[in-house]
């Protein structure tokens, strides 16, 4: 009883609202050998709270960072670096979303889970004051998570390039200019396997550190939740993942997701503004945030930007625009992954979809029925197909104004139960996620959402289709073949035509002092295995050709890549490997590696392969690896249940003193996987620790 009264002190010293008090001692964290945390509780509250503990315990810098941004304070921690997040965080309005509909929006059950999270979050921090980055930080609030969760969805929309656009000028809209590294996602039918089980590949392309970079965690409750799966820091549960009954697999898609207008301005008032016939006023709104200068030494910084009918707005040099984004219709995206971690069957997961919740995203779906399902979501507007909603769209009108009403998620993109047997994504149109009879057929309606076109392949999926196309059916062995091959197929197909392809076969005549460097990339076998003596020659031209088109204001994945480019990227290349290694045929392992603290590893890999990894120069000859392949979990559906392997980059902990810091590198740089368990009975077995919050032992 004393560590409940306890708890109950601290929540009223924190919260101004407290939440149902958990019994905190029949919270039990199980360590495994790798530090991943099993957490079993009797409610769902309670596993939260232990979900938050485990947390702040292996991530807790990470989890400040997130959540100072959240409450436009990480420029009082950063400084300049932060205070950019602050004031976009703000001019985006996120705060002001989570407050105008929390109390509506988070009821009943999930509100007791997430406001026990949050309970477990301050907790950790009022028992810990020596790891607190900033004093004022804490308590966090269950409306600061939300305004997190608006945050990931937003950036992954890439919804936030419109508004960066806005605010340096360059307000010519692109809404592909900025590719993620991308993921993978496949589900194949027992249909397809020569064991009769279902497969599924979780194989998302992330950060390798930082804000949006995976901690896996196994959540089990007396009240049906038992999951493994990824999540990020500040994350409430599980964002895709394995439960004893079905799994999932999330994807970046690419589509309209966000709309900028421009307004028409009264010429004798710079703050109105016309709609509709009538001239409107602009709702001026001043932000302030903090800026860290030195030590203790901070000061305010204000801006100023305006409100009108379609959201934000803000006068530039190029006239006045306002910019209205997808992900802020809901503040149900917590809630309805929740809801997903707990479903038990397919029309449970359709019911949580229909939540709404989620804005973005693709899902790659299978289960223990041998259902198969992918889905490219989004919670787009009804939009006027009287206009071209690819540009900028005029502000004087109610008929570009986005309703209240969402596009049903029927007619999204989706194919179920594919007469092949398999569906897959590689952030690659939505048209092509199965065989040619089964594929979605793109409507009029879905043109209006933005999607790319049919046919738009990336060098991930031409890969996939090529390596599926051999198989009638396939083992696990096969699965696994594919789900780790660093090559590329064998016409290169990126984006919008970009002729990367070229770059193997430029005639060596025209350029001799390149010759040796040309024959070598036409003659490779397109590998990035860690012995292959080509690959560092591509990743390194493929680098200096973004950055010599970065500088120019273009961008590699997009438009036509030139000759010039090709011969210049190549030029450079061959400079920087005979200077730093004195020949062109360097092993990859030589070059690239997987580094944290004293751990440095070869790293095989290169981008837009489908085992994908992307580097960067450091400051020796080498190349560290900081994104593409991160979290990864293959799941297996048969009759004698679920099976599930996985591993993540580094570990579960950001200290570098903890032993869980680099404990599945090794794993991870040598393309293997652990063996992982959703048996309570199991893990308890073979954990290395088990324990309650407050470090009181079991």
């Amino acid at each position: 009883m004393r560590i409940v009264f306890l708890f109950v002190v601290l929540l009223l010293a924190s919260c101004a609202k407290k939440p149902e008090p958990v019994e905190i001692s029949a919270i039990k964290i199980a360590r495994d050998i790798y530090g991943v945390p099993h957490i079993f509780a009797k409610t769902d509250a309670e596993v939260a709270y232990g979900l938050a503990w485990a947390q702040c315990e292996d991530q807790f810098i990470t989890l400040q960072e997130l959540m100072a941004a959240c409450k436009g304070m990480l420029g009082e921690i950063k400084g300049k670096e932060g205070l950019v997040a602050d004031f976009g965080i703000k001019f985006m309005g996120l705060q002001e979303i989570a407050k105008a509909n929390y109390e509506r929006d988070v009821t009943g059950k999930f509100k007791t889970y997430l406001e026990s999270f949050v309970a477990g979050v301050n907790a950790y921090a009022k028992l810990h004051p020596e790891e607190v980055q900033l004093d004022d930080l804490f308590p966090i609030t269950g409306q600061d998570v939300i305004v997190g969760y608006l945050l990931g969805n937003l950036e992954v929309s890439h919804a936030g390039q419109d508004l960066a656009k806005i605010m340096n000028g360059t307000i010519l809209k692109d809404l592909n200019s900025d590719v993620p590294k991308g993921s993978n996602g496949i589900a194949i039918s027992k249909r397809k396997t020569k064991d009769n089980k279902t497969y599924l590949a979780i194989n998302s392309h992330q950060p390798l550190e930082g804000w949006y970079s995976w901690y896996e965690a196994h959540l089990v409750s007396e009240e049906g939740m038992n999951i493994l799966g990824g999540t990020f820091a500040g994350g409430i549960c599980i964002f895709h993942g394995a439960n004893e009954d079905l799994a999932w697999a999330h994807t970046v898609n690419h589509a309209d997701f966000s709309d900028v207008y421009q307004l028409e301005m009264n010429p004798e008032n710079n703050n109105q503004y016309k709609f509709d016939g009538k001239w409107l006023e602009l709702k001026e709104k001043k932000y302030t945030s903090w800026f860290k200068l030195a030590g203790p030494i901070k000061f305010p910084i204000s801006k100023t930007i305006y409100e009108s009918k379609y959201g934000p707005t803000f006068k530039t040099e190029q006239g006045v625009f306002a910019w209205s984004f997808v992900v802020g219709r809901s503040i149900k995206m917590a809630e309805q992954w929740y809801e997903m971690n707990k479903a038990k069957n397919f029309n449970e997961f359709k019911k949580a979809i229909a939540m709404r919740g989620i804005s973005t995203l693709n899902f790659v779906y299978a289960d223990k029925e041998d259902n198969i399902y992918f889905l490219s979501n989004g919670g787009f507007p009804n939009r006027n197909p009287k206009y071209d909603w690819s540009g900028i769209l005029p502000g004087n009108t109610s008929e570009t104004l986005w309703g209240t009403e969402t596009v049903p998620v029927d007619s999204l993109p989706q194919v179920l139960n594919p007469k092949d047997g398999w569906v897959f994504n590689t952030n690659n149109t939505p048209y092509s996620a199965t065989d040619s009879v089964s594929n979605f057929k793109e409507t009029s309606l879905n043109k209006l959402m933005g999607y790319q076109s049919k046919g738009l392949e990336n060098n991930r999926s031409s890969r996939f289709l090529e390596l599926i196309s051999q198989y009638d059916s396939l083992s696990y062995t096969d699965f696994k073949r594919i789900k780790y091959d660093n090559q590329y197929p064998s016409k290169m197909t990126t984006p919008k035509a970009i002729n990367l392809e070229d770059l193997m076969h430029l005639d060596t005549s025209k350029y001799p002092d390149i010759a040796d460097a040309i024959a070598q990339l036409t003659n490779w076998n397109r590998k990035s295995d860690l012995e292959n003596t080509t690959a560092p020659l591509f990743i390194i031209t493929w680098l200096e050709i973004d950055r010599i088109r970065t500088e120019a204001g273009r961008n590699i994945r997009y438009g036509t890549i030139t000759e010039e480019d090709c011969v210049a990227g190549i030029r450079e290349a061959k400079k920087e490997l005979l200077e730093k290694y004195g020949t062109l045929k360097v092993p990859l392992k030589k070059v690239q590696r997987l580094i944290r603290g004293d751990v440095n590893l070869p790293m095989a890999g290169m981008p837009d392969v489908l085992a994908a990894i992307y580097s960067k120069e450091m400051k020796d000859v080498t190349y560290k690896a900081f994104a593409g392949e991160s979290y990864i979990e293959l799941v297996r559906f048969g009759k004698n249940g679920v099976e599930i392997e996985s591993v993540n980059t580094y570990g579960s902990s950001e200290k570098p003193e903890s032993k869980y810091y680099t404990s599945e590198m090794k794993l991870f740089a040598t393309q293997q996987l652990k063996k992982m368990t959703l048996n309570k009975e199991e893990v308890l077995k073979n954990a290395v620790r088990i324990y309650s919050p407050m470090g009181i032992k079991k």
